[in-house]
Formats: structure tokens, C-alpha cells, sequence
């Protein structure tokens, strides 16, 4: 079974859990407690980020390591797409799945870590990263999900970093002039695959029996 190491909290860890969900897999889950990473999977992958997918492959158990995010969700519906989240203009959703990941987080991580950062203003990073909340809202004021009205991998790509964006003070992004973006964020927040993602885990410690994901 491959074995992915995770973080209930971290959006890439919620973007691999979503693809892996969406293709129908089944997989090991170890828990991690980010300020006390097991050798295990330090061994794996020293960079030390989560997702970490582990891979057995052929006769003699060679291991195969995934450790990006787009990485795991590629492979996972490379496996299966039963919901057809590929079936999609891969070009533009890349495209949008890369200014998440180079642009908006960049503001993302200084609106919501003001503190750190003092050379602006929490203010000026979080009218940084509504840029991109802008560009969203213009596509789904046209369709229900981000490239049409089928949920792809866009929508998985992307939600998890709205949603801590969200959180950062919600009462300020529910008053933002968002209307289509927030009913999105809404409606994933309740959506029944999400909610799977998000089931809470023990940390994992050598030893422990295996935890299978999703839970049966």
C-alpha cells in the first residue's frame, strides 16, 4: 500500500489527500507533528515538507518517493479518474495552479504570518493576495467550478490556500465583494470528500498499527 506522510492542517497535505480521495485510492496514512518529524520520513525526503507518498515498486520493493504536492495529485488520478478532474483544459488550470503556488501563497504567508514580516503591513499583503481572489471570482462568476462545472484539478488545487486565506480572519473575507469565491469556498467546506480529508488523525509514532485512508 503506498504510504503518505501528511499534516491534517498544511494545504499541499490537504491537496494530496483531496487527489488521492478523488481517484478512489487507498493509501497508509502517517500523521506528523511538523515540530517532530519522524527519521522515517526525513530519510524519504530530508527537504522535510509534507506530503511525502511512498511508492513500493517491482519485484525487488524498489522505492519511489513523491514528495510535491501536484506530484501526488497527478499520480493519484494518473491511477483513476472516476470524477474526470483531468477532464479539463490542463494548460489553464496549471496555469492558475502556479500563481496559486508562486504568487498568492507568497502573500498568503504574509498576511497570514504579519508578525514576521514587518516590512508591510498585514493590510497591504492581504490586498497583495486578493489579486488573485479577484482573478477567481471573475471565473466563477461564469461557472460553478473554476474551469466549468465540473470540479477539476483546479478547484482541488487551489481550495485548501482560499481556505487559509479565509481563515486568516474570516469576518474580513466574508465582507469582501466575493460573492461567487465565498459561496465556492462555502460549498467545499461542506462538500462530503472534504470533509473526509479533513478527519482527524493520532500523530504517528513508530510502532503504531497502520492507519488506512480513507477510513472504511
Amino acid at each position: 500500500m503506498p504510504r503518505l506522510y501528511s499534516f491534517r492542517r498544511c494545504p499541499y497535505a490537504m491537496r494530496a489527500r483531496l487527489g488521492i480521495l478523488f481517484a478512489g485510492l487507498t493509501v497508509e496514512l502517517r500523521e506528523i507533528v511538523l515540530k517532530n518529524k519522524p527519521a522515517q520520513m526525513l530519510a524519504l525526503s530530508p527537504k522535510g515538507t509534507v506530503p511525502v507518498l511512498e511508492l513500493a515498486r517491482g519485484d525487488r520493493f524498489e522505492r519511489l518517493v513523491i514528495e510535491e504536492s501536484r506530484e501526488i495529485v497527478e499520480w493519484a488520478l494518473g491511477q483513476s479518474d472516476p470524477k474526470g478532474l483531468l477532464n479539463t483544459d490542463l494548460v489553464s488550470a496549471n496555469a492558475l495552479i502556479d500563481r496559486n503556488d508562486n504568487e498568492f501563497k507568497h502573500w498568503l504567508d504574509r498576511y497570514k504570518y504579519a508578525d514576521r514580516h514587518p516590512e508591510l503591513s498585514q493590510w497591504d499583503c492581504q490586498q497583495k493576495g486578493e489579486v488573485f481572489l479577484q482573478a477567481l471570482e471573475s471565473l466563477l462568476a461564469k461557472n460553478r467550478y473554476l474551469l466549468g462545472s465540473n470540479i477539476s484539478i483546479a478547484d482541488i488545487g487551489i481550495m485548501p490556500f482560499v481556505r487559509q486565506f479565509a481563515h486568516v480572519d474570516r469576518e474580513v473575507f466574508y465582507s469582501l465583494p466575493y460573492p461567487n469565491l465565498q459561496k465556492w469556498l462555502r460549498d467545499w467546506l461542506e462538500h462530503p470528500v472534504f470533509l473526509q480529508a479533513m478527519i482527524k488523525f493520532p500523530s504517528w509514532q513508530e510502532g503504531d498499527d497502520e492507519v488506512v485512508f480513507p477510513l472504511k
